[in-house]
């Protein structure tokens, strides 16, 4: 089980924290991600973070958000700095680990002013 938290409204240029807690699963083992589906568009990858620590990220995204995990706490993060109107969206927890696949239920982000 997935469980996102922090999303809310903002204002343009602001910053927002997200966190997902995972449960029922071997946390470590997981590749996690964070991804968004803005009203009318399809999903998108926002940024993951392999088991082994490795980031990546959208394009749209670099340089402004920031994935990070916390394995002893099940939970990852992402720091989302420099907010625009058009990272508002549904974002959601992501875990993968071979064929097993988890997404959680998603928090809203609004940015606006």
């Amino acid at each position: 089980q997935l469980v996102e938290s922090g999303g809310g409204l903002v204002q343009p240029g602001g910053s927002l924290s997200l966190s997902c807690a995972a449960s029922g699963m071997i946390f470590s083992m997981y590749h996690m991600g964070w991804y968004r589906q803005a009203a009318g568009k399809q999903r998108e990858l926002v940024a993951n973070i392999t088991s082994g620590g490795v980031t990546n990220y959208g394009d749209s995204v670099r340089g402004r958000f920031t994935i990070s995990r916390n394995n002893a706490k099940s939970t990852v993060y992402m720091e989302m700095n420099s907010l625009k109107p058009e990272d508002t969206a549904v974002y959601y927890c992501n875990a993968k680990f071979g064929p097993r696949e988890f997404w959680g239920q998603g928090t809203q982000v609004t940015v606006s002013s």
